[in-house]
């Protein structure tokens, strides 16, 4: 089975690659061209059957920020079965809420450093 990059998942990663949020748009600015510690990092990428913000593969880590929408009890358990099965097929998952990026950014990059295999 094909975990990475599904064909029938290529229209949608494209869409949400060209809309991305602010909060995504901000810290695609700190991630991008490996400008993180020389990691490389791909936004919107897909995994099995779910889309994922920010994957960087060399670490199996996913970060992944949340809005407003993810803030009720229903998205957040939604979240924790994703979080709970990607996990499972060795993927680190990595939440920060928009906010987070905007007001804290610093801590959000250390988050992310302290998650990379030294």
């Amino acid at each position: 089975m094909k975990k990475h990059d599904k064909p029938e998942l290529r229209e949608n990663r494209k869409e949400l690659r060209q809309s991305l949020t602010s909060a995504e748009a901000f810290l695609w600015k700190h991630l991008q061209n490996k400008n993180l510690e020389g990691r490389k990092f791909r936004r919107q990428h897909s995994i099995v059957n779910y889309i994922v913000d920010f994957y960087c593969a060399s670490e199996k880590l996913i970060i992944e920020l949340d809005g407003q929408g993810h803030l009720n009890p229903t998205a957040e358990e939604k979240d924790q079965k994703r979080d709970n099965y990607l996990e499972g097929l060795g993927f680190t998952v990595l939440r920060f809420e928009n906010k987070m990026v905007f007001d804290n950014l610093s801590s959000v990059l250390q988050g992310i450093t302290d998650n990379f295999r030294k």
